[in-house]
């Protein structure tokens, strides 16, 4: 039996989400697109897209079509081992690291959860980003413990006429996951909070250690729900601050460009995004 158990357990462990390899670093932070990016294509094209961007790693999320070939397959965490397998060597080919899945509703379906979390484990993705029912945390925490894969709330922003929408709030999400596993935190989306009216790195500075993920964009307006993308550094939301932030506190990323504007044509402007990250700095003390 001992013999037998070793290597199960070994088998086991390799299951488990790997660390994001250096290599998927954009200067300071490992960084690329959320898939989201390119809705209007399919997920083969957003990881070439990602790739021609100068991106390093993707988030996938879970309606986008497979392939200009097969626009009647989509990928995620219901996709066919095939399915997998093809979009695993697209990513080997372009050089890109998963290492996000969402936004995706948790905590209402114990059996869909696990689909999730083993589609995750499968895929090597290492956080699940959510805007869960919160009655179903303790059951999204045990899966947390069990595949070792972080969960990351989501925020959009304020709902004016929805006063029961309450993830725009950074110190709401925080009191949910503060008293559970520390693989339970926050995806800062850093865009939405300005969309609310909100300084992300005040929110950011709240969230300090519970940040798994952030969803990155520069906005033409403040507390403008139809505010709309722009390069980094030529918006509101102030990139640098929050880089600078984010540097200060460790946090490495994932920092993912999710860039809603220009839809067909945004490729150039999430290019400029990207060498924005690289190019920036640390100042030095």
């Amino acid at each position: 039996m001992k013999k037998l158990l070793l290597p199960l357990l070994l088998l086991a462990a390799s299951a488990f989400a790997a660390p994001i390899p250096e290599s998927a670093k954009v200067g300071e932070f490992f960084a690329g697109c959320q898939a989201y990016s390119f809705r209007m294509f399919t997920v083969m094209e957003a990881i070439e897209k990602t790739a021609a961007a100068g991106g390093k790693t993707i988030e996938f999320y879970p309606k986008q079509k497979l392939s200009p070939e097969k626009k009647d397959e989509v990928f995620n965490h219901e996709s066919s081992p095939e399915i997998i397998a093809a979009v695993k060597a697209k990513l080997a080919e372009q050089g890109i690291t998963p290492v996000g899945y969402g936004v995706i509703k948790l905590g209402s379906d114990p059996a869909a959860d696990r689909k999730v979390f083993e589609f995750c484990k499968t895929m090597g993705i290492g956080i699940v980003i959510t805007e869960p029912d919160v009655n179903g945390l303790d059951g999204i925490e045990a899966l947390v413990k069990e595949f070792d894969i972080k969960m990351a709330i989501h925020n959009h922003p304020k709902r004016p006429l929805d006063r029961s929408y309450l993830f725009w709030d950074p110190q709401y999400v925080l009191d949910l996951v503060k008293d559970r596993d520390p693989r339970m935190g926050s995806c800062a989306d850093v865009g939405h909070w300005v969309r609310s009216g909100l300084n992300p790195v005040e929110c950011i500075r709240l969230l300090k250690g519970r940040i798994f993920d952030s969803h990155m964009k520069d906005l033409n307006e403040f507390g403008n729900v139809k505010a709309h993308d722009l390069p980094f550094g030529t918006g509101v939301s102030n990139i640098s601050a929050i880089l600078a932030e984010y540097h200060t506190q460790g946090y490495p990323g994932p920092l993912h460009v999710e860039y809603e504007y220009n839809w067909e044509t945004s490729l150039p402007e999430i290019k400029q995004c990207l060498e924005f990250v690289k190019n920036w700095k640390p100042e030095a003390k």
